[in-house]
């Protein structure tokens, strides 16, 4: 792509981004907002305009600002329309699917779950192509979410300790699913996606260094820095389930023994307690906190494992200082359960005063997290200037 084609697309960036976060502008708005010439902002709107991407607000849809005599036609606002274009987000776990769809503007069109069943991956195809049919705007791509390692080039499964995945067969499923090009697929780990929606949409919004805590089956974590997910060299970062912490003879789901994971993942608690899975992690952490609310040996089991998730979180905090520590899935229906003891363990096990100690908060997104921030992740490369705005086709 040439020098002129790279600004263009990075213009056009700056003023989908300024409508996405600052709403409906004049065309002298926009060019204020994002300091082009005026000239520019009119040739970006054309284009929008022929990828209907924005629309002409009416005076009902935004109260017009007071503005200073001019000659001519008065310009209207502009503002993105609702459902044109699209990111698709899946994810695809142990024991349950998800499926989110967001629009240019950040609009949540669709986020449902449902178990998964014995064939996972059916029923997140099945999920896939019905929620595609339900919104047949211009899909900018997709992004299926799973808990496992994923190579940097975002389609190749390296290793997956608690599901039967691969290599890149999922991305050509999915494609073939909603009849869409390869290339239009990504796979990326589920705690990265989970953590790129906090800081987007939920707890972490706003805040320069953030850790997210998957609370699933499996324990994950992504790292944003800046409202950006860090990676890694391999793009492996942020498989923190498997650090030896806890329990030392804990069996693990990757066949090794003192995983972190085997100690304060959803499957430890619930062997601890004796107590079956239902249908979600939140549903099966909900009954968990129930029973602990009556049950002194169960608040003695979620004693122990909040010890545990602070023990863990104060290595991590000594390597990478995050502000907040959002911590998601089961781990939210447990609340103080856990927090409390984590918290003291953390405060006791930093190696000096002048260390603070990251703000632990629940995550807000519910098990849809991850799908949000895979929706999020398939409008990013538009949204940051990277690929061109597809023109949607006649009819």
């Amino acid at each position: 792509m040439s020098t002129t084609g790279q600004l263009r697309r990075a213009n056009t960036a700056a003023v989908l981004q300024s409508l996405r976060r600052l709403g409906p502008a004049s065309r002298a708005g926009l060019a204020q907002r994002t300091g082009l010439a005026k000239a520019t902002v009119g040739a970006i709107v054309a284009d929008l305009e022929a990828a209907g991407a924005v629309v002409e607000s009416t005076l009902e849809d935004v109260p017009a600002a007071p503005a200073a005599p001019s000659r001519g036609r008065p310009s209207k606002p502009l503002s993105l329309r609702p459902g044109s274009h699209v990111g698709l987000g899946l994810e695809l776990n142990v024991d349950y699917v998800s499926a989110v769809v967001v629009d240019l503007a950040g609009t949540v069109l669709t986020s449902e779950s449902r178990p998964a069943g014995a064939d996972r991956v059916a029923v997140l195809l099945a999920l896939a192509a019905e929620v595609r049919a339900a919104h047949p705007g211009a899909l900018l791509g997709t992004t299926v979410a799973v808990p496992a390692l994923v190579r940097d080039d975002d389609r190749t499964v390296a290793w997956a300790p608690n599901l039967p995945l691969r290599g890149d067969a999922l991305v050509a499923e999915v494609a073939a699913a909603l009849a869409c090009p390869t290339d239009d697929v990504r796979v990326v780990n589920d705690a990265n996606c989970a953590a790129y929606a906090e800081a987007h949409h939920g707890a972490a919004r706003g805040v320069d260094h953030a850790l997210y805590l998957t609370g699933t089956v499996g324990i994950g974590a992504g790292i944003v820095v800046g409202g950006q997910l860090v990676q890694g060299g391999a793009g492996f970062a942020g498989e923190v389930g498997h650090m030896p912490v806890g329990d030392p003879t804990a069996p693990c789901g990757c066949g090794r023994r003192g995983c972190w994971e085997a100690s304060i993942g959803l499957l430890a608690v619930l062997d601890a307690l004796g107590m079956a899975e239902l249908d979600t992690p939140l549903t099966t952490a909900a009954a968990v906190a129930a029973r602990a609310a009556d049950d002194p040996a169960a608040r003695a089991t979620l004693e122990r494992v909040g010890e545990d998730l602070g023990l863990g979180l104060a290595i991590l905090t000594g390597v990478l200082d995050p502000a907040v520590v959002v911590l998601g899935g089961y781990f939210v229906p447990l609340g103080d359960l856990v927090l409390g003891p984590a918290r003291r363990v953390l405060d006791a096990r930093l190696a000096s005063d002048v260390q603070v100690r990251p703000e632990l908060r629940l995550g807000t997104l519910d098990l849809r997290a991850a799908a949000l921030g895979a929706a999020e992740h398939s409008l990013a490369r538009v949204l940051t200037g990277a690929a061109d705005l597809p023109v949607p086709l006649p009819g």
